[in-house]
């Protein structure tokens, strides 16, 4: 761009090196920024597990009032769309989706029951971001 000023010609415009400090202040402000937020988005999807995993509970709940007993583990978590075979009292679905749920990462829940940990009716967990989580590092009820 060209200026005239009092009969002067000059040139107005950003440097080569204003740019590059603006890009670099710039990938240092992503840089800080970027793992901090992912590191949030992380913890709700923990979060919207846990909170997910309790609703599932509930469903598991009053399925148990319907029929009598909590699905099997050959029935899974199938029994809450469809009606298991020789299931009488069937009130379902029993989730509105109409399809099984699956966890935050879009994998199956592991469900189990008889539960494999004490105190326990049944275990209901999710395999967690990875998909490939076992024992006590599943998110469970």
């Amino acid at each position: 761009m060209r200026v005239s000023v009092a009969g002067e010609d000059t040139q107005a415009g950003f440097t080569l090196l204003e740019i590059l400090v603006v890009i670099v202040i710039l990938g240092l402000l992503i840089g800080l920024v970027a793992p901090a937020v992912l590191r949030q988005l992380g913890g709700a999807r923990v979060s919207i597990a846990h909170q997910s995993i309790a609703r599932l509970g509930s469903v598991l709940d009053m399925y148990k009032l319907d029929v009598g007993s909590y699905p099997s583990t050959d029935q899974g978590l199938e029994a809450l769309v469809q009606t298991p075979a020789g299931v009488s009292n069937w009130n379902g679905p029993y989730v509105q989706s109409g399809q099984v749920p699956v966890d935050p990462w879009n994998h199956p829940y592991v469900y189990r029951d008889p539960s494999d940990r004490a105190g326990h009716d049944y275990d209901l967990c999710s395999t967690g971001p990875n998909g490939t989580a076992t024992g006590d590092n599943m998110i469970c009820n």
